[in-house]
């Protein structure tokens, strides 16, 4: 039987490495049990734990899902996807991440960058672009919770579900991210700035990366921006 810090670890790395994405439901506490070879009991407290942390969330009736509580209003989601316009979304990210980016240069702890870095790390490590873009949607994430602003966060959720609402039409050349792809290189600097506490950095390299992102999804998007 698992002693509490160690089944905390273990259910860490079943999120990390079973490619989860962003409030994406964890199996039922039976199966977990029988999985890790523990005791409903020692998993809720574990899972408790790891929900005080913003790991994941818990909705009685429908189960754990990964990432913090959303804060949404669903139905005001889909009204808005059904409204806005993809340059629209793009020229909100330019107004609100970089900005997010400074802020979590200033009030991120050390937990908040280790989950940065584990970010950087699975994004460059993806086999596939499904993995991929699920671990930079986390990044994305993880800079949004390190700023401790709870009405920005609430923000950035709901622009990021109206942004995981449209569809892209993103052509893909190749199974996986290539190894020189510029994203990698742009996490890094993003993620070095909140790392040095140096805010202005960080947004600056937040909208180069975004500027870098939609000069080939949208490019339309950026003669739109200046």
């Amino acid at each position: 039987m698992s002693e509490p810090s160690e089944l905390s670890q273990r259910v860490r790395d079943l999120i990390d490495n079973a490619g989860y994405r962003h409030n994406d439901r964890l199996p039922p506490e039976r199966e977990l049990c029988q999985w890790l070879g523990t005791t409903r009991n020692q998993l809720r407290r574990v899972l408790a734990e790891l929900e005080a942390q913003g790991l994941i969330w818990r909705h009685v009736g429908r189960g754990t899902f990964v990432g913090a509580r959303p804060v949404l209003n669903l139905t005001d989601v889909t009204y808005l996807g059904a409204q806005i316009k993809p340059e629209q979304v793009v020229g909100v990210r330019f107004t609100i991440e970089p900005q997010l980016s400074r802020l979590a240069a200033l009030h991120s702890t050390r937990s908040d960058r280790e989950q940065m870095r584990l970010c950087v790390e699975r994004c460059r490590a993806a086999e596939d672009w499904r993995t991929y873009e699920a671990w930079d949607n986390n990044l994305h994430h993880a800079i949004a919770r390190a700023t401790r602003n709870q009405l920005f966060l609430y923000f950035f959720e709901t622009l990021n579900s109206v942004r995981r609402s449209i569809v892209w039409g993103q052509p893909r050349k190749t199974y996986k991210p290539p190894d020189d792809y510029s994203s990698f290189r742009e996490h890094d600097l993003i993620l070095s700035a909140i790392s040095s506490g140096d805010g202005e950095e960080a947004a600056q390299a937040m909208l180069a990366h975004l500027r870098s992102v939609y000069s080939r999804v949208l490019p339309a998007s950026l003669e739109a921006d200046h």
